[in-house]
């Protein structure tokens, strides 16, 4: 039962947990007021942060601005859970990492009450704004505020301060194969590009196409809707083009998707009644969430 009251949305709001994690919009010129200082060894990470990477040099250098300047945005911790007199961390893990090295006996505090499924979901909606997110990390966390807390995307997006076409747009990424997902990651492919080969037939084959001749977005959607309406044939031969799918019925997929996270294909039959709806799913985890999702009443 607690699952599902989960899955609806928490009790508090997307609004009140965004008014925590922008508390203190702080800037040199006036700083947030923390709640307290708390000693540094007293602190301790989320151990189900949602971000496991931090880039040494970023580190190094907001290390260098803690140690002239300090932290300027306190940390947001809640006591810890199992020990006593200490706290962990809900967001601000990288100031804290970087306070560390600049070897500070203590860090600006603000306290807040959250139970494990707020932690989480503050985590995500932190890294969401952060301005160093490739693509797919930020399709991921769009992904699991709608999946795990049941967030819609016109929520998500008035609070995020987004466009609801954005986020339409960037959870689609997560239907492409992990492969290309790779080269959005890595920078290979521009999201532009990729947002043009959702629709393709092979969008793998068609990345590296893309990568290899430096293509731009526009010649990626043209070459993506050739292959998808099988204009040429593998010798370079013409052949007449299949009927594409009308407009709605793309629209219609491409909401699904991007609600499920998952790619999905509707083939209606010209005429009739039925047809058949296809979802692919990029890896196991995907396949018990849609189970999941399936057998839920």
């Amino acid at each position: 039962m607690a699952e599902k009251k989960t899955k609806r949305g928490l009790g508090r709001g997307l609004s009140a947990l965004m008014a925590d994690v922008a508390d203190a919009p702080a800037t040199e010129s006036s700083p947030a007021r923390p709640d307290m200082m708390v000693p540094i060894e007293k602190v301790s990470a989320n151990p189900d942060q949602p971000r496991r990477q931090f880039d040494k040099d970023q580190l190094d250098d907001l290390a260098r601005s803690i140690r002239e300047k300090g932290i300027i945005q306190p940390l947001i911790v809640r006591p810890h859970p199992r020990r006593t007199g200490e706290y962990e961390i809900v967001a601000g893990e990288r100031r804290w990492r970087a306070g560390q090295m600049a070897k500070l006996h203590e860090v600006p505090a603000i306290v807040r009450e959250f139970d494990d499924i707020e932690v989480l979901e503050v985590a995500i909606i932190e890294n969401i704004q952060r301005a160093d997110l490739n693509p797919v990390e930020e399709a991921a966390g769009f992904s699991q505020l709608m999946e795990k807390f049941g967030h819609t995307q016109e929520k998500l997006a008035e609070v995020l301060g987004k466009s609801r076409s954005h986020i339409a747009n960037s959870v689609r990424l997560l239907t492409l194969p992990l492969e290309v997902q790779s080269y959005l990651r890595d920078g290979k492919l521009s999201a532009g590009h990729a947002r043009a080969l959702i629709t393709a037939d092979d969008p793998v084959a068609l990345a590296k196409e893309v990568i290899r001749k430096e293509l731009s977005v526009r010649e990626t959607e043209k070459l993506a809707k050739a292959q998808v309406e099988n204009i040429f044939t593998e010798k370079g031969k013409s052949k007449p083009a299949a009927p594409g799918k009308d407009a709605d019925t793309r629209a219609l997929e491409g909401d699904l998707s991007a609600n499920l996270g998952m790619k999905v294909a509707i083939d209606h039959k010209p005429g009739q009644e039925g047809g058949a709806l296809t979802i692919s799913y990029a890896s196991l985890d995907d396949l018990d969430t849609l189970c999941r999702l399936l057998s839920a009443t």
